[in-house]
């Protein structure tokens, strides 16, 4: 059976809706619909419902006055997103290289996204035995180094809604599932400033991370440092991992405009 070419999955709404936001683009600010129908060659109608669409999502709103359309707040917060994910990769990827050379064990950065750490990137250790890659994986946050060290720092009120149900998903012999528990180990971890995946998710794997803050002093993501637990003692966490991912944490928020 012979390959599909991406064309052939096209679908031909959301095409549309796409042709109608890049109509926004320069000097034009707002656009009506008889001149949106006209450089879309649709039908006004159609152009009525991908715009009655795109306005309840906040990607289009209209300008109440002149009845014109523009793009919403939506479009911005995409816009936005976009810019710090590459301004924190391109200011981290030389840090995570560092580390590597300076403990040549495998280094991520990562972000918070709902209640997962979406791993960004990854530089790897030239080790024969080292954890397999895992960006742009899905990964629980309360059990992932790079997620506690970034919800770490909610407070009651953001934390007892971020946590997932009653009972957290139990992974290994190690996952915390107690809430209680969970709980008292962020307050510790907000005030060393680092976090520690024990085996918690994956066993046989170890992890320290610590959190990454942007010019606003906002927490934006999380450098780690991970490994096999082997090679992962706690003498070792303690005198050499720890120090190391704090310092490249600080360095990364420091390039991001991050001031103490």
């Amino acid at each position: 059976m012979a390959k599909k070419e991406k064309s052939e999955y096209l679908i031909q709404a959301v095409s549309h809706a796409l042709d109608l936001l890049e109509q926004f683009h320069g000097e034009v600010d707002e656009l009506g619909v008889t001149e949106l129908s006209k450089r879309l060659k649709l039908h006004k109608n159609n152009v009525f419902r991908l715009l009655a669409t795109l306005e309840s999502r906040g990607y289009i709103e209209q300008n109440r006055v002149t009845e014109n359309y523009r793009l919403g707040l939506k479009t911005l917060e995409l816009g936005q997103t976009f810019i710090k994910q590459m301004g924190l990769l391109r200011q981290s990827k030389p840090v995570l290289e560092a580390l590597v050379h300076d403990c040549n064990e495998t280094t991520y950065v990562s972000i918070l996204k709902d209640h997962h750490i979406i791993y960004l990137d990854v530089v790897e250790t030239g080790m024969t035995v080292r954890v397999v890659p895992r960006v742009g994986s899905r990964l629980p946050a309360y059990c992932t180094a790079a997620g506690k060290v970034q919800i770490a720092y909610m407070n009651d009120e953001e934390l007892e809604s971020y946590l997932p149900g009653k009972d957290l998903q139990r992974f290994t012999t190690h996952t915390i599932t107690d809430r209680d528990t969970l709980k008292k180990q962020l307050k510790v971890i907000a005030e060393e400033g680092f976090a520690i995946d024990n085996e918690e998710l994956d066993i046989g794997v170890r992890c320290v991370s610590a959190p990454i803050r942007d010019y606003t002093r906002r927490i934006i993501g999380a450098v780690s440092i991970s490994g096999p637990s082997m090679r992962f003692s706690d003498d070792r966490m303690k005198e050499e991992l720890v120090p190391l991912v704090k310092k490249a944490g600080e360095e990364i928020s420091a390039k991001l405009g991050f001031q103490k």
